[in-house]
């Protein structure tokens, strides 16, 4: 049984009393019930506006699966991008601003960058570095 049948209940029992609409204590009766009814009806909108809201985040929710599925990469994608994971990067002091930025080996060989904290254009010179001549990781054997 609903609310508002509850309700409906209520006031047929009231009235089945034949009680004397006159009375300040019948009027005080009649006012409660109406507000139950009301109340009943306020409570039966919120609870077919909370279904729908709970449809629509279930639309939601699939739409989101959906995407997810579409741009994040499941497990067995990620070991095939290792490449990624394989890139090795160098820590750069800027002698301008003493800020510490990262950079790629492909920064670092298209020999400047602009220092994301200052502006300053940082150069870099590889001429002085040969293949394969010290293990500071950037492929030669000069000393740093």
């Amino acid at each position: 049984m609903t609310n508002s049948e509850k309700i409906a209940y209520i006031r047929g029992l009231a009235e089945g009393l034949e009680l004397d609409a006159s009375k300040k204590e019948v009027k005080v009766l009649n006012a409660i019930i109406d507000a139950l009814e009301d109340m009943a009806l306020s409570i039966s909108d919120t609870e077919e506006n909370v279904k729908d809201m709970a449809a629509q985040l279930d639309e939601v929710d699939a739409d989101l699966g959906a995407l997810e599925e579409d741009f994040y990469l499941d497990e067995d994608e990620e070991d095939e991008d290792d490449d990624f994971h394989d890139e090795c990067y160098y820590e750069v002091t800027c002698p301008n601003c003493n800020e510490t930025i990262c950079l790629s080996e492909d920064m670092i060989y298209d020999g400047q960058i602009d220092c994301p904290n200052c502006g300053e254009l940082l150069e870099f010179d590889l001429d002085e570095c040969e293949e394969g001549c010290c293990d500071c990781g950037c492929g030669c054997e000069h000393e740093h």
